[in-house]
Formats: C-alpha cells, sequence, structure tokens
C-alpha cells in the first residue's frame, strides 16, 4: 500500500553531511523527524548550529516540519526510514557495518504494516538486501515486500559544496519491487529538481554509487603517479596538466592526498565484495596504494628539499596549513595530513598546525593535535600547505614572510601558489 502524500511522515537516520540536507529538504514538503544517537550533535540542531557547516544557521532556523530527536520512539510515528549513517572500513580495511547494522536493528523493533525503509549509505553490492534486510525482517517479525518494503537511494553529497546542493543532483532511486520503486522515485522526484533516475534493482544502485569514487580514486591515482615521475624528471606537475588540458577530452584530475570518508573508503566496500566472490581486483587496488603511499613521497620531498637549502629536518620549526580531508570543509574523518605529520613527528621536528574550519576539540580528541591560530604561525623555517582552503589561496608574498624565516621553503601539496610566485624571494617553492 502505498502512503498518500499528506500522509507521509519521513524519518532520517542520522544527521550527518548526508542526512541533514536531505531532511531539511524533504522538511518543505513532509513531516519530518531527524534522528541521531549523538545527543550533543542533536541538542546542537535544536540551538540552530551546524558543526558540519553543509546548513547556514538561518536555514535551521527557517526549517518547519521537523523534530530532531535521539529517541527511538520519537520514530514511532513514522512510515518512511531513510538510513544515512557512515559506511567506514576496519584497521584491515574491511567494510565496517556497525552503524548500518545497528540502524536497521532499530528500525526494525519499530516497523509496522506498509512502512518503507530506504538506505543511502554507501555498500557493496548486495548489502541492502543480503545483510540489512535480513535484519529488518528479524526484529520487526515482518516480511519484506509482503509487510513492508525496501529501498536504495545512494547518497551523493559533495561536501563543502555550496553549488552542487542536494536538490541539484540528479539521484539514483531504486526499490525492492515494482510497486516500491515507482513509489520511492516519486518522493525523491517531489524534492530533486534535478531529477532522478530509476536503476533496475537495489544492487545496480548500489554498485553504480561504489563505482562512482572508485573511478575518482583510480584518476587521482594515475594524477599522483604522473606527479612522482615528473618530480623525477624535474617537471612541473601542473604545467603538463594545464598543457594536456587543452585537448576536449583529457579529464581534468590533481595529484593530492586521498582522505575523508568516501574517495578514500568506497572502493574497498567494491574490492572486499570482488574478493568474495572470487576476483582478485588489481586497478582498484593499484590506486588505493598509490593513494595511500602519496604522503610518504611528500615527506620524502619535504627532507630532501630542506637539505638542499640547508635545513637540517631534525631542527626544523614547521608549520602546516590545513588538517581537513579537503578544501572548505570542516570534516576530519580520515584525513591523510596527519599520517604526514606522524612520520614528520618521527624526525624530532618541531610541528605546528593551523586550520580555522576545523573544530579544535575533534582535533584534539581524535588526532592528539593542539590546533593554533592562523596568527600563531610565525619563525618557521618549513611551511606546508596541505588542504586548499580559501583563505590560503589569498595570501600574499607578504603574508608568507610574515610567518617564514629567512631562507624558508614552503610545500604546497595542492599547487595552490604559481610556480613564480616566490622567484624573487628567499624562500624555496615546492608543489606536489
Amino acid at each position: 500500500m502505498v502512503p498518500k502524500s499528506t500522509e507521509i511522515k519521513i524519518g532520517v537516520i542520522g544527521l550527518g553531511y548526508v542526512g541533514l540536507p536531505l531532511a531539511l529538504e524533504f522538511c518543505k514538503k513532509y513531516k519530518v523527524v531527524g534522528f541521531d544517537t549523538n545527543q550533543k550533535r542533536v541538542h546542537e540542531l535544536l540551538n540552530q548550529y551546524d558543526r558540519t557547516f553543509e546548513v547556514s544557521d538561518l536555514q535551521l532556523m527557517s526549517s518547519k516540519n521537523i523534530d530532531f530527536c535521539s529517541n527511538l520512539s520519537d520514530l514511532t510515528k513514522c512510515n518512511v526510514y531513510i538510513i544515512t549513517v557512515p559506511t567506514p572500513v576496519d584497521s584491515n580495511n574491511n567494510p565496517d557495518l556497525t552503524s548500518i547494522k545497528t540502524a536497521s536493528k532499530n528500525i526494525g523493533q519499530i516497523l509496522k504494516k506498509n512502512d518503507y525503509v530506504i538506505y543511502e549509505s554507501t555498500v557493496f553490492p548486495g548489502c541492502t538486501e543480503e545483510i540489512c534486510v535480513p535484519i529488518l525482517e528479524k526484529f520487526s517479525k515482518k516480511k519484506i515486500n509482503d509487510d513492508f518494503f525496501v529501498g536504495y537511494s545512494p547518497e551523493r553529497i559533495n561536501p563543502g559544496d555550496k553549488d552542487h546542493t542536494i536538490s541539484k543532483i540528479l539521484k539514483i532511486t531504486s526499490g525492492s519491487n515494482k510497486e516500491s520503486a515507482n513509489f520511492i522515485d516519486k518522493l525523491y522526484s517531489s524534492i530533486i529538481t534535478a531529477g532522478t533516475y530509476k536503476a533496475s534493482s537495489i544492487a545496480v544502485a548500489e554498485a553504480a554509487k561504489v563505482i562512482e569514487n572508485t573511478q575518482r580514486d583510480v584518476n587521482i591515482a594515475l594524477i599522483n603517479e604522473l606527479a612522482i615521475i615528473f618530480d623525477k624528471l624535474g617537471l612541473d606537475t601542473e604545467e603538463v596538466l594545464k598543457a594536456a588540458e587543452t585537448k576536449w577530452n583529457f579529464l581534468s584530475f590533481r595529484p593530492g592526498l586521498v582522505g575523508g570518508h568516501c574517495i578514500g573508503i568506497d572502493p574497498y566496500y567494491l574490492t572486499y565484495k570482488s574478493n568474495q566472490i572470487g576476483y582478485n581486483p588489481e586497478i582498484i587496488l593499484s590506486g588505493r596504494r598509490i593513494n595511500d603511499n602519496i604522503d610518504s613521497f611528500i615527506v620524502k620531498k619535504i627532507v630532501a628539499e630542506s637539505k638542499k637549502i640547508g635545513i637540517e629536518i631534525n631542527k626544523a620549526k614547521i608549520g602546516i596549513l590545513g588538517l581537513t580531508f579537503k578544501e572548505d570543509c570542516p570534516d576530519l574523518r580520515n584525513t591523510k595530513v596527519v599520517s604526514i605529520i606522524n612520520q614528520l613527528s618521527q624526525y624530532g621536528c618541531s610541528i605546528d598546525v593551523s586550520d580555522e574550519i576545523a573544530d579544535p576539540t575533534l582535533a584534539k580528541s581524535l588526532y592528539n593535535i593542539n590546533l593554533k591560530d592562523f596568527d600563531e604561525i610565525f619563525d618557521k623555517d618549513i611551511l606546508i600547505v596541505t588542504v586548499g582552503h580559501k583563505k590560503y589561496h589569498n595570501l600574499n608574498v607578504k603574508d608568507f614572510k610574515k610567518m617564514l624565516n629567512p631562507n624558508a621553503l614552503i610545500i604546497d601539496v595542492k599547487s595552490v601558489y604559481p610556480k613564480d610566485m616566490f622567484c624573487e624571494e628567499s624562500i624555496s617553492h615546492w608543489r606536489l
């Protein structure tokens, strides 16, 4: 039985980078309950504050028809449940399905006749039907497609991107049968102005999502490998890429650290499933190895470039600008900047880290890093710009001179600054 539009009440489980924007978009047309087990997060949202900066205080303040809660009982009047919890990997790079299993169990306990459960979390093909559905059936004592329905509509949020917001990104939808697929597609169509694409099955939708980020990972790995080769050839990677981009079908990617909870994680979900069915993926894992080791290459270059200009790395005073996993985004999950810090620390040098977008409390609790204010970065022998925040793009030579000692070194991981920017200064500049 398909609920009428006026009868729809949506519960969004998980209020992070994916769930919160989704909940706020849905509440423009339906009654919504936003649920998160993190009581602090719920308290912040009730006070119109989003620590992810994905939505503004004004958006939260002006949103109607939405309740935020951390009590499962507050979800019982919903008839559509959308699960947007994290799906990371463990220390062996195997899928960690703890959160999605817990969410399935919780929803199973309150699932009613004719309810819908839609998953948005990134998983491997088959996960929804092979792992999540049996949990729903067990705890609800109900049968899929007889008593309740399931769908999968992968998230396509790009954290920090204020242009490609949720309603402007075409949405893939799918359902456990024809009726549910049509309802779910219609539901998302009501809020996604960019349109929807109804996949033929849940597994196809799952696979489509996981290869989106796998493709990006492999492409970035190629550019990272090229950057290593060009460095050995004495060529500037950015100059080579700009020349190559003059061909109409050259794909534009840039070298850099690959962290976060998407590109650096999702390929492992696909390789896990691939190994399960007896195929050892080569290109995907090769790309992962290259991207996971680019931090070590950068550290080796820091040491080598320092030695060239007479800086003893063990005595060096180093400043790092940027700790988050990507530009203009406060997310610290799986940031590879930490790997650079840890490797440099082994040399005994002193390191100060600044990132005014990142949460200092979280930086301390996750990585034991005490973030400095930007103005506290001065008297440095080496300055490493690891993340391309907008603020760092606006820095000029005068700004750098305030932060650096004479005959200092700038390591420009994201190639933020022109090659000739420091040519008339006693500042050495290397970019990836």
